[in-house]
């Protein structure tokens, strides 16, 4: 992710690893689902662009296995614990601004990353070009403009103040540069890249602990935040982080907006 300082939710914070747990259980399957449609198989090139944590890469390494290869990059790969175990390579590396970690690749997949880049285009360019003939792209967005609320049911005051720190997170997210409707607009983007047989579909958890414990480590993480830019008051935060931890809200999550394309088989110049 370009402009580390930008983002809000820093791998480099405590909180991280329980958010790449909750995102991992949310998500997970529904990623894998679409990689698997791809035909992923023994002995394919995968680049993981924006890894964060390692379930995804450790996923994709069982499948390649030992005649395949896994590079899992991220610009800061705080909580990438590669070994002679784990499968997959780990890189520090720029989705745009920095050369691809090879080429050829069957498979390149990024989830929730390039909302936080500023040069998007040029990002999708750059997993484009690291592409092998025939070889797949898949991005994964969340929309947070499609739904807008964390609390869909709001009945009280308890869930009335969990919409509003979730619209004061859209704030600060669109002061950093995030386009909050960049998920719907994949689409499009693959095809102008040159992408062929692109397809979508979107995805969209509603409670559970996983939900549960995503809102409490991302209010964890952008809390003093919140405070500093007069969105939410202390004593505001502390009731929603106790309404959460006591189970009190059904919470929900932005729609996943997943995309899938192909770089064209080249043809044979005629002669």
């Amino acid at each position: 992710m370009s402009e580390h300082g930008r983002y809000l939710l820093d791998n480099q914070d405590i909180e991280a690893g329980e958010r790449f747990d909750a995102l991992s259980h949310l998500f997970n399957p529904s990623t894998f689902r679409h990689i698997s449609h791809c035909g992923i198989s023994e002995g394919w090139r995968v680049w993981e662009v924006g890894a964060g944590g390692p379930s995804v890469p450790r996923w994709l390494a069982d499948r390649v296995g030992a005649n395949g290869r896994v590079i899992a990059t991220d610009i800061d790969t705080s909580w990438l614990h590669a070994n002679e175990r784990s499968g997959f390579e780990v890189a520090v590396q720029d989705v745009a601004r920095d050369p691809a970690p090879g080429a050829d690749f069957d498979l390149i997949h990024a989830r929730l990353v390039l909302v936080h880049v500023l040069e998007r285009d040029r990002a999708i360019s750059n997993m484009v070009s690291a592409l092998r003939p025939g070889g797949w792209l898949i991005l994964e967005e969340a929309d947070p403009g499609l739904q807008e609320l964390v609390c869909l049911d709001e009945y009280g005051p308890e869930q009335e103040l969990a919409n509003k720190l979730k619209r004061a997170f859209r704030t600060l997210m669109q002061a950093r540069g995030v386009d909050l409707r960049f998920a719907r607009t994949l689409p499009r983007r693959l095809r102008a890249a040159g992408l062929v047989d692109v397809e979508a579909d979107g995805y969209f958890p509603i409670g559970g602990p996983a939900c549960t414990a995503l809102e409490h480590s991302t209010i964890e993480q952008i809390k003093g935040r919140l405070i500093e830019a007069g969105l939410a008051t202390p004593d505001e935060i502390a009731r929603h982080l106790d309404a959460v931890d006591a189970k009190l809200l059904d919470l929900a999550t932005s729609p996943m907006i997943s995309v899938w394309g192909r770089r064209p088989l080249e043809v044979p110049e005629s002669t």
